[in-house]
């Protein structure tokens, strides 16, 4: 039998392991000081969302997107997203930055302010793209937050790696076809992430004004899943029915780039029904099943930082892939940045652990039970009696999640070890407690913490977003750190009058040049 991925990886050195390599972007809401959605333009002091390099905005110009650089360690990637957070609290003025998934107070699709990037062509293609979105899903949907995590090894693992494996293929390739074992291993094991940090059980009543639901009432203004982990995730969240029909193939990076490119130049009746553009205005940028690769919803991504004007699935296809992102992930409103070190930590140990395990393709019986898994931890995760779908048996859900993070305990003791501390047992023995029921899953905390504070949902979460204000307002930030996001702020502002000014297309002309590239 041939030697496991496990124990190939166990017979490196100390010194053969250097870490992982990782980011966060970080989204929220700003709000004014009655809980409803901003109304303002994106703050002048946090610069231009087109070209800042960590401040920018997702799709509404109240919706706040804060990035990190890539960094070598836990504590490095958190400490850069809290002085950013840092910098942001003390540039909202009046405003609070929301720290829940699910939305403040909102007044349908007119009360969201799409997001504005300029009157450069490449910002007025970031607009009609989200014009695009709320034509087609309504804006709704695109108000709701959260926090992608980008995971990739460095350059020296990949060297080691490969020659203990005695792959011969080109790094390029190597690394592609790595990346994507792991993350058909994570399309296995996701709805474990929804049940350990799934944060968004409740709501509040404006988001489904008019909207059948099936949840519960919390009181006159919320509205919660009796056993939800995340509505973010579920079919109150990010949904897409035209998207249903992809089949988009995560097995290997051809398919997956033959399989997203189709959906990009497959015309979708409903779409083209309404045209790309309405009294002169453009109000999306094709009528694609997808106008771009970005409007497909997935719990994971496999991604290459693109140049400019190139588009993702031809950086993926000229160079391969460069790190994977994690979309699934709740903001955990219990922290002033929207993650913590615990949870990071475990995540490191889970995607390292994808990738070290025994990883076969995903054919079409396969992928119908692992979304069925994952919707149904998303909807009913907090149901200690839910069954989940295994090898063709039915599983108690807290059985098949211990049965994971036993499978980690000698891998985070080889990390462990090498490292000469306890970073990995610590966060896998945080999540046996949580399932143990010793602590709670963040869900089940945030229903409690409402109950135990006699609020609703935009009440307590806007409690907790004014506690994370002072805190971090208190905190202030280094001097030298403080001039650095000045600066950062006013060269982007520059920045987008220099590309404004360097355009020579009309946006017309732009778009359609675009679309042939």
């Amino acid at each position: 039998m041939a030697e496991s991925r496990h124990s190939i990886f166990r017979q490196f050195a100390a010194s053969d392991w250097n870490g992982f390599l990782k980011g966060v972007e970080k989204e929220g809401l700003r709000v004014d000081r009655n809980g409803f959605i901003a109304q303002t333009p994106h703050p002048e002091a946090l610069g231009s969302a087109l070209t800042h390099p960590s401040i920018t905005t997702d799709y509404s110009e109240a919706l706040l997107e804060l990035i990190t650089p890539v960094c070598c360690s836990t504590s490095e990637m958190l400490e850069s997203l809290r002085n950013t957070h840092r910098f942001v609290q003390q540039n909202l003025g009046d405003e609070v930055f929301w720290p829940a998934s699910m939305p403040c107070e909102l007044d349908g699709d007119a009360s969201i302010p799409i997001a504005e990037y300029g009157s450069s062509n490449t910002g007025r293609l970031k607009h009609v793209y989200r014009q695009g979105l709320a034509v087609r899903y309504g804006r709704m949907m695109q108000s709701i937050a959260g926090t992608h995590y980008n995971l990739s090894l460095p350059d020296s693992f990949w060297d080691i790696w490969q020659n203990a494996l005695g792959d011969q293929q080109s790094m390029k390739d190597f690394k592609s076809e790595q990346y994507f074992w792991l993350i058909r291993n994570f399309r296995r094991r996701s709805w474990l992430l929804m049940l350990l940090f799934g944060a968004s059980p409740a709501l509040d009543a404006s988001f489904v004004d008019g909207v059948r639901h099936d949840l519960s009432r919390f009181d006159e203004r919320s509205w919660f899943g009796d056993y939800a982990t995340s509505l973010r995730m579920g079919d109150l969240g990010y949904h897409n029915n035209a998207q249903s029909s992809l089949n988009i193939c995560f097995n290997k990076l051809s398919t997956y780039t033959q399989t997203l490119d189709r959906a990009i130049h497959t015309n979708w009746p409903a779409y083209e029904a309404l045209g790309t553009q309405r009294d002169g205005q453009f109000i999306q940028i094709n009528t694609s099943v997808l106008q771009i690769e970005n409007e497909y919803y997935s719990a994971v991504r496999p991604k290459r930082t693109a140049q400019s004007g190139e588009k993702p699935i031809h950086a993926l296809e000229s160079r391969g892939v460069e790190y994977i992102e994690v979309r699934c992930l709740d903001l955990d409103p219990f922290s002033p940045v929207g993650v913590n070190e615990t949870q990071i930590d475990f995540l490191d140990l889970f995607l390292l652990d994808c990738l070290l395990s025994e990883s076969p393709r995903i054919d079409d019986a396969e992928c119908s039970l692992l979304d069925d898994n994952y919707k149904d931890v998303v909807s009913k995760g907090r149901n200690h009696e839910l069954t989940l779908c295994r090898a063709g048996e039915r599983t108690p859900i807290g059985e098949a999640a211990t049965e994971i993070l036993d499978r980690l305990e000698p891998l985070a003791g080889v990390l462990d070890g090498w490292s000469g501390g306890d970073v990995y047992r610590k966060a896998l023995s945080a999540q046996r407690s949580v399932l143990s029921g010793d602590s709670q899953v963040p869900s089940a905390r945030v229903i409690d913490a409402m109950r135990a504070s006699g609020l609703g949902h935009k009440d307590w979460t806007m409690d907790m977003a004014l506690k994370h204000q002072s805190l971090l307002r208190k905190e202030g930030m280094d001097a030298s750190v403080e001039a650095a996001f000045v600066a950062a702020s006013k060269n982007s502002i520059a920045e987008q009058k220099r590309i404004e000014a360097s355009d020579t297309l009309t946006f017309s002309d732009f778009l359609e040049q675009y679309l042939r590239s």
